[in-house]
């Protein structure tokens, strides 16, 4: 079996695979060149961490591995003293600090080349809309909606901006990770054969949760408690799971046709959300994926995917078992795939090969929200239903409130705390556009 190449083997050969949904080779590094003019939308960990889940310091970091240094041109986030930090911690001016719900239009207007959009999932359409409008390549963060219209919208956007030739690049990291990467080649390959079934999971606590301060505005509450609310996040199925949803149909090579689901609340302490989903996804031809993810303290963890062929088996960027295949060799950048999905941002737009993952993480996004549909209905629940058919009762169901309510001078509507309770006349969190 083939052995995932280090950082150090790759930096001696000096050269770059951009591999996934969209290969190319590459015998250089990026060509020098001015300073990479970035612009950063949303100012809580997910894009300003200093470890792993920081979306701006992970873009410096690619940038570096390629030579190249950063502008950064715009912080901007709905709060001005989380945009003043990040700022703070850069060095920038106060003139480069955006704050309002509306301050992504602003960013759009400036003169970055690059945008990270790493806002609560329920308004990733109408960023990324508003980015690939104005010009701009790229890097958004999953899941990219929280209901059947916005990824709709998520797929409608990605062909906009593959028309423009701007680069598209999500916070799918596993696409990008080179154990991944050489485990899905050698299943293309044959090595343990026909994918029959498996299983994927995330099941953990509760990341956070933010408890309500007197005088907070309900959108701005809700802007800190995002994480616990549906109409925020798309419930943890979609907002974390996600990540084992797409590897599933990465690996398998297509989405699901349908999901039966449950789960219930009985122990989240704030928010509207489940503590635990499990779906069948059943993929045709008779493979079935069962989903679990459980977000309860105290209880046993577990991250990753499984998957049994009729030649062997394989452990997500795991361990695999099966048909002894002959792969090229894989080489990254960067042993941090976190990073490897922004050198592969920079490179693609730097030679002329832009990535374009909107649909791979638009359908991972969808096929959790499939499985949420099915469990807080109670329902057999069909990819066609959410993609292909208007007239169905889900096509355009869509969580209020609506992305665009947050902006101006009029507050959003509380959504309830209640949970949705499967079984006729099921309430399942949304309303009808």
């Amino acid at each position: 079996m083939n052995t995932p190449s280090s950082r150090r083997e790759f930096l001696k050969q000096g050269a770059v695979l951009a591999a996934g949904a969209s290969l190319f080779n590459l015998t250089t590094a990026a060509p020098k060149g001015p300073p990479l003019k970035v612009a950063l939308v949303g100012c809580g960990g997910r894009g300003s961490g200093n470890g792993a889940g920081g979306a701006l310091k992970n873009f410096s970091d690619a940038a570096k591995l390629l030579g190249r240094e950063v502008d950064i041109v715009a912080v901007a986030d709905c709060f001005e003293h989380k945009a003043r930090k990040v700022a703070d911690s850069y060095k920038l001016p106060v003139s480069r600090v955006i704050s309002g719900f509306d301050a992504y239009k602003r960013v759009m207007e400036s003169d970055a080349e690059y945008v990270l959009l790493a806002t609560p999932p329920v308004f990733r359409p109408l960023h990324l809309a508003a980015a690939v409008a104005a010009g701009k390549h790229v890097f958004f963060e999953k899941p990219v909606a929280v209901d059947p219209v916005g990824v709709r919208k998520v797929i409608e956007v990605g062909e906009a901006a593959r028309a423009k030739g701007l680069c598209l690049v999500a916070g799918t990291q596993r696409r990008h990770d080179i154990a991944y990467l050489t485990n899905k080649a050698q299943i293309d390959a044959g090595a343990i054969g026909t994918i029959l079934g498996g299983t994927v999971s995330w099941d953990g606590k509760v990341p956070w949760i933010v408890q309500r301060k007197p005088g907070l505005l309900n959108r701005e509450y809700l802007a800190e408690n995002w994480l616990n609310y549906v109409e925020l996040s798309g419930d943890h199925i979609c907002e974390q799971h996600v990540h084992n949803l797409d590897v599933a149909n990465w690996f398998i090579g297509r989405v699901p046709i349908a999901a039966v689901g449950y789960g219930a609340r009985l122990r989240r302490e704030t928010g509207n959300q489940y503590d635990f989903f499990s779906v069948d996804y059943d993929y045709g031809d008779g493979v079935h994926i069962h989903s679990q993810c459980r977000q309860i303290s105290g209880c046993y963890n577990r991250v990753g995917e499984f998957f049994r062929g009729t030649e062997g088996q394989v452990f997500g960027g795991g361990k695999l078992t099966g048909r002894d295949v002959s792969v090229p060799a894989i080489e990254v950048l960067s042993d941090n795939a976190l990073v490897q999905e922004h050198v592969n941002l920079i490179n693609g737009v730097i030679h002329g090969r832009p990535e374009n993952r909107a649909r791979e993480v638009a359908e991972a996004t969808m096929t959790a929200i499939l499985g949420r549909i099915s469990a807080y209905s109670g329902k057999m629940v069909r990819w066609r239903e959410l993609m292909d058919e208007p007239a169905s009762p889900y096509y355009n169901l869509s969580l209020a409130p609506a992305p665009e309510n947050y902006e101006g001078n009029s507050d959003v509507d509380m959504p309830s705390d209640a949970v949705p309770l499967p079984g006729d006349g099921a309430a399942i969190n949304v309303r009808k556009t």
